[in-house]
């Protein structure tokens, strides 16, 4: 009995000094860290310039001044900060071989990845909205989709978050942390963290299948709604031409959307024990950094707009 007493006492006592985590990250992997570090550093560059890249056109091109592009433009802002909320933290951990954190870094990255994922869900959202009054509103488009609606609607996907976010960040770092400061994971987020916690984490596992119900599948939930009417809308329509362009218009935010609810859906929302530590880091290595890298490429490749004026700012770089 007394030495269960002391071992509590001595959990509770490396809980309440614990001044770091660290991020194992890809330590398994010895031989492959500059390898990898090379890998993230393109990958990183390339999600900068890309996303930098349809920001300049969208606020350069007056063919692109369309409230559709307006979210698009705030859209690869947000992939911007995004990938930035992780892929620094693994490029020094990976040039460094270590993965000490502390524990007040390893709250700010973890709430900043939450806040912009939840961001993103809206957003995603918001753009759905926008191609439905474009598709099945159109004489209304513009009278629904003024610039005001527009900017209320890309602040509120950037603000709901911030106060739900601040609240689950204090909950998770407000546990103690017994069982060890290893955190198997490449950033700091809510799943490791929870395993890492002596003591019930019932009330803490039930807010964040909460705080995903509300940012990850009522966002969903409205894009399903859009997109169903979006597509009952195209089949009425009598022209094949006027059915592929619609249909072109939707699917690069469709497929965006897959992808990203796809991953984030099962990290969050799948029972624990059915998801392994390996497939857990998979799945955030497509949310956080491989579809927010194909992102730029699944809007260019298929929008004609973005590629025309792609042209014209290379042709006006060439004659200078």
């Amino acid at each position: 009995m007394w030495d269960d007493e002391d071992q509590f006492k001595t959990e509770i006592l490396n809980a309440s000094t614990l001044m770091e985590f660290i991020l194992l990250g890809f330590s398994g992997f010895p031989h492959l860290q500059w390898v990898l570090f090379m890998i993230f550093l393109f990958m990183y560059i390339t999600i900068l310039t890309c996303n930098s890249i349809i920001i300049l056109l969208v606020k350069t091109d007056p063919a692109l001044q369309t409230p559709m592009y307006f979210f698009l433009s705030n859209f690869s802002f947000l992939e911007i900060c995004y990938v930035t909320a992780t892929i620094p933290r693994i490029l020094l951990d990976l040039y460094t071989l270590k993965g000490n954190i502390s524990v007040l870094a390893c709250a700010t990255q973890m709430y900043f990845v939450l806040m912009l994922g939840g961001t993103e869900c809206l957003l995603l959202a918001a753009m759905a909205y926008d191609r439905y009054v474009a598709i099945c509103k159109p004489l209304q488009y513009y009278l629904l989709m003024k610039d005001k609606v527009c900017l209320q609607l890309v602040a509120a996907s950037w603000i709901s978050g911030i106060p739900v976010e601040i609240g689950q960040t204090y909950q998770i770092f407000s546990l103690h942390f017994c069982a060890s400061n290893k955190i198997d994971h490449f950033f700091c987020d809510i799943p490791p963290l929870l395993k890492l916690a002596c003591g019930d984490t019932f009330v803490n596992t039930v807010a964040v299948y909460v705080v995903a119900v509300v940012f990850v599948m009522i966002p969903f939930l409205v894009i399903i709604v859009s997109y169903v009417k979006i597509i009952c809308n195209i089949m009425k329509l009598s022209s094949a031409k006027g059915m592929a362009k619609a249909f072109s218009t939707c699917s690069s935010h469709l497929i965006v959307v897959v992808l990203f609810y796809g991953t984030a859906s099962i990290t969050y929302l799948q029972p624990k024990p059915r998801k392994s530590e390996g497939m857990g880091k998979l799945l955030s290595l497509f949310y956080t950094i491989f579809i927010p890298a194909l992102n730029p490429i699944i809007y260019t490749l298929r929008n004609k707009d973005i590629t025309m004026a792609l042209r014209k700012l290379q042709n006006k770089l060439l004659t200078w």
